[in-house]
């Protein structure tokens, strides 16, 4: 995204609105939503996608996915459409915007928020950067450890997840070149705010992957954040990387003995998006400005995750707010969402051809 998240999110604890019209939907129409499952997934059903249902008759099929832009690809390319709303992770939806497999959003029919302060005000910025989405969550990926497994010596920064001699054990991380190569130079000594522009070289791209093959005997790759908590609990690897609501439902909900880790962390945005040539772009639109407003956002925060309207934080449950990644801001970084739109296709081919060495 073009602006930091710091500027505008740390000024209050982040957020969201309410009010929608639901339009003419009738009992008869039906959408599909994907989004990502979990705990996550489990908020959203609750505060959005079952009081959608509820107040618009709109029937929803809400659907779990694993990220990338390859699923989506394939359906506008062939015609097939089977999904109508997605919500992805930004550094995909750059992408998959400027490769044409999103519609265009006519951001200036957002609902005002609960308070009636108009959207594009009540929006963090980031929210309503792109014209192919709405931002709905600020998440961030960490790393955690399990008090009860991790030994004499506890991690307490991005070093130390690639520091096998100091904390033996596996390390466990998605299998994809996009926050781990930023880690990589973080742990290596790269300054934060100079990570993007050192790793948009070869020589900074070399470095990134040099600082990996440190580490790759001792990495356990996953594909999904939901395996990230059971590997962590079951001993399959001593610090493991997930999206922070993941590893916060796993203490909260379930009383697991996991410790997080904020130094380093990537934070984001997720957004909701509707994919090009749907037959349901109306309706659809008429679902994002729904799950998008005050009230179904301030409940994203029961999985720490901030919502994107300021409106929402004040609706939302207080004791969240220290889980939220806007409470850690001074020890991570905003995720490169243009650099990954630019790079990500040549560094994902670079990764992959890696994995195999």
């Amino acid at each position: 995204m073009a602006r930091s998240l710091t500027t505008s999110v740390s000024t209050f604890a982040l957020v969201a609105a309410l009010g929608l019209a639901t339009g003419s939907a009738t009992a008869q129409d039906s959408l599909t939503v994907v989004s990502w499952g979990g705990s996550y997934g489990a908020a959203q059903k609750k505060h959005v996608i079952d009081p959608y249902q509820a107040e618009s008759g709109v029937k929803v099929l809400f659907e779990d996915y694993s990220g990338g832009v390859a699923e989506i690809k394939a359906q506008v390319e062939s015609g097939n459409i089977q999904w109508d709303v997605v919500d992805f992770e930004v550094i995909d939806l750059e992408r998959a915007c400027s490769e044409g497999l999103l519609e265009t959003l006519d951001h200036s029919v957002l609902p005002a928020g609960i308070d009636g302060t108009a959207a594009a005000q009540d929006f963090i910025p980031e929210a309503l950067a792109s014209e192919c989405a709405v931002g709905n969550i600020v998440w961030s990926v960490v790393f955690a450890f399990n008090d009860n497994t991790i030994g004499g010596t506890k991690a307490t920064s991005i070093g130390d997840f690639f520091d096998t001699a100091k904390i033996p054990g596996k390390r466990a991380m998605r299998k994809r070149p996009q926050v781990n190569m930023e880690w990589a130079l973080m742990a290596d000594g790269v300054a934060p705010e100079e990570v993007y522009e050192v790793l948009a070289t070869p020589e900074g791209q070399q470095r990134a992957f040099d600082k990996l093959a440190s580490i790759k005997k001792d990495i356990v790759w996953f594909d999904s954040w939901s395996q990230a908590p059971q590997l962590l609990n079951d001993g399959g690897a001593v610090l493991v990387q997930s999206a922070n609501g993941r590893f916060y439902d796993a203490i909260v909900q379930e009383k697991k003995p996991f410790e997080i880790v904020w130094d380093g962390h990537v934070y984001d945005l997720d957004a909701w998006a509707i994919v090009k040539g749907t037959k349901k772009k109306e309706l659809a639109m008429e679902f994002i400005k729904y799950a998008t407003s005050s009230k179904p956002l301030a409940g994203m925060p029961d999985v720490a995750y901030g919502p994107t309207r300021k409106s929402s934080m004040p609706l939302a449950d207080q004791t969240a707010t220290p889980h939220l990644p806007t409470a850690h801001l001074d020890k991570g970084i905003q995720a490169g969402s243009e650099f990954w739109a630019d790079y990500g296709e040549s560094l994902g081919e670079k990764f992959n051809e890696w994995l195999l060495k």
